[in-house]
């Protein structure tokens, strides 16, 4: 049997200040949009991570590396590299902070440009592609233009790509090259993707008709209609701004760069598993999911909703809004069974007559209950 070994007063004293220390020196307070140093401390395929001083090693995603197409961080980057940092987002729940490295460089590549264009001054560019009326250049992590107009050597200019050559700056427009740099990404991971692949992504913004999904780099969307098997009366009742899902890619339009995103794929159709759980004839208890004046809309089973005509309500005439409450559980029985054509019709008054009293007066939801009062 261990024994567990009790502290003296001085060893105590020691320990409690060695936390205080420890604590002390992780007491830096890192905010959002700040530019920080850090090391390089570990690289791999998709990621660098980088010690800063913090609780744990803060994070730079692939897709914030760097604004130069690379194939591999290494090629950019080495361990024990010290470099600047911009904080895209604060510490998460494991206490990591989430780092851009092009950022930082992009603001003080602009500002070098612009500095140079106005003193006049020459800067060398490598020529990286070809393109209709000129070449693309790699200018201190930016890419640039150069008209065949201004070239020297004339065309095919094939022959100077990888070279380095001298030029001026004619002109620069960050909203201009923000805008091409976005467009030439989304073509990039567009050609990259394809229909039924599983991605990952994370939630940037929430609408009422859905939400928008980053993939690597692009917005996709997430439409209301593809979150769930089950109805969701508001995307924001599923996801939150920041969270990292796995998704389907639904479908992808290469001449509107739009690609439609879905998460509810990610699990088997409800209405597969049903069949054969179900059969015309079963009394099921279900919730009322939605009213409409032809009827409800009752939830029998996870992501599976069936319709309860006004007319199977009861024998009488009946308003469905006055007969029923949404959230309510309600007593049915199965009248038509089509799992394959995604229809169920339910009844209430075809309900044996012991049931239908039962039915009659619907089971509120668990959370709406109230303890009866002692007699």
């Amino acid at each position: 049997m261990s024994r567990t070994k009790t502290l003296t007063p001085e060893d105590q004293q020691l320990a409690d200040e060695f936390e205080r220390l420890l604590n002390e020196s992780y007491g830096y307070e890192f905010t959002v949009g700040d530019v920080i140093e850090g090391e390089i401390v570990n690289i791999e395929k998709n990621a660098l991570y980088v010690d800063v001083g913090a609780k744990s090693e803060a994070f730079v995603p692939y897709k914030e590396i760097s604004n130069v197409p690379f194939n591999d961080p290494n090629e950019l980057v080495s361990l024990g590299d010290k470099k600047e940092f911009y904080i895209l987002n604060d510490e998460n729940e494991d206490g990591q902070l989430t780092l851009s490295l092009k950022r930082v460089a992009l603001a003080r590549s602009w500002d070098k440009l612009d500095d140079m264009k106005n003193n006049d001054k020459t800067i060398t560019a490598r020529v990286s592609t070809v393109v209709k009326g000129g070449v693309v250049v790699d200018v201190l992590g930016l890419r640039g233009f150069v008209p065949a107009s201004q070239l020297r050597a004339g065309g095919p200019y094939d022959h100077i790509i990888g070279q380095e050559i001298p030029m001026k700056i004619l002109e620069t427009d960050r909203r201009q090259a923000i805008a091409e740099q976005r467009a030439r990404l989304l073509e990039e991971v567009i050609e990259e993707l394809e229909v039924d692949q599983i991605v990952e992504g994370e939630v940037v913004r929430i609408a009422d008709f859905g939400a928008f999904i980053d993939i690597k780099g692009v917005d996709g969307l997430l439409p209301i209609s593809e979150m769930s098997w089950q109805r969701v009366r508001h995307p924001s009742d599923l996801l939150q701004v920041g969270q990292k899902i796995t998704l389907k890619v639904l479908k992808i339009d290469k001449e509107l760069n739009r690609i439609s995103l879905s998460l509810k794929r990610m699990e088997e159709d409800p209405w597969v598993k049903i069949e054969g759980e179900f059969k015309e004839g079963d009394i099921v208890e279900g919730t009322i999911n939605k009213i409409a004046q032809f009827g409800a809309f009752i939830d029998i089973f996870p992501g599976v909703e069936a319709l309860l005509p006004v007319s199977e309500i009861s024998d009488q005439q009946v308003d469905p809004f006055e007969e029923l409450t949404v959230g309510n559980k309600v007593r049915v029985i199965i009248k038509r069974f089509t799992p394959k054509e995604r229809r169920i019709s339910l009844s209430i008054k075809s309900l044996p007559d012991a049931e239908s009293e039962q039915s009659a007066k619907p089971v509120q939801p668990e959370e709406n209950k109230e303890e009866s009062p002692e007699q």
